[in-house]
């Protein structure tokens, strides 16, 4: 009897050590992202793109960076083709929910709050309360496929249109 109380307190404690460690890293729910994956990307007006980015934890696991890498892009003339950005997924205080930081070589600061809908869904929402466009930004995993869209949604209006949207398989 003792040594099944002594296994049951074990296990208890084993548990709850793992409940912990999840609760303590609060970026666990976008492990799903992390790797590099292929990006063949349609967009407006045109635009076909191939290249690539990462997702990997940085700065001591406190911080899930995104890098992009572009090999091919063919739009028009006022298209950036060499577009780079960067992105950044954190939590500013314990117990706080997700939040995202975006930059770009253009001069772009998107602030997001993040969520995950289903375990292998990504959402990131700007500031609706802001002047300007709103942003949504949707990773999605469905069968070894990362698939991606950057939406805006214009003042006033209700529905969202996409302005890039990606898939591709992991390297």
């Amino acid at each position: 009897m003792k040594t099944l109380l002594v296994g049951l307190v074990a296990c208890l404690a084993s548990l709850n050590a793992q409940t912990s460690k999840s609760a303590a890293n609060p970026l666990q729910s976008l492990a799903f992202l992390q790797g590099t994956w292929d990006a063949k990307a349609q967009g407006t007006a045109g635009v076909a793109a191939n290249g690539s980015y990462t997702f990997r934890l940085e700065l001591g696991d406190h911080v899930l960076a995104r890098h992009s890498y572009s090999s091919d892009c063919k739009g028009p003339k006022d298209f950036d083709c060499g577009h780079s950005d960067l992105l950044y997924v954190y939590v500013e205080s314990p117990g706080q929910a997700l939040k995202a930081i975006y930059f770009d070589n253009e001069g772009h600061v998107i602030h997001y709050d993040v969520s995950t809908p289903d375990p292998a869904t990504a959402l990131f929402l700007s500031d609706a309360s802001l002047p300007g466009p709103h942003f949504k930004l949707v990773y999605s995993l469905r069968d070894s496929v990362m698939s991606g869209k950057f939406q805006m949604q214009v003042p006033g209006a209700t529905e969202w249109k996409s302005y890039l949207e990606w898939s591709g398989g992991r390297k």
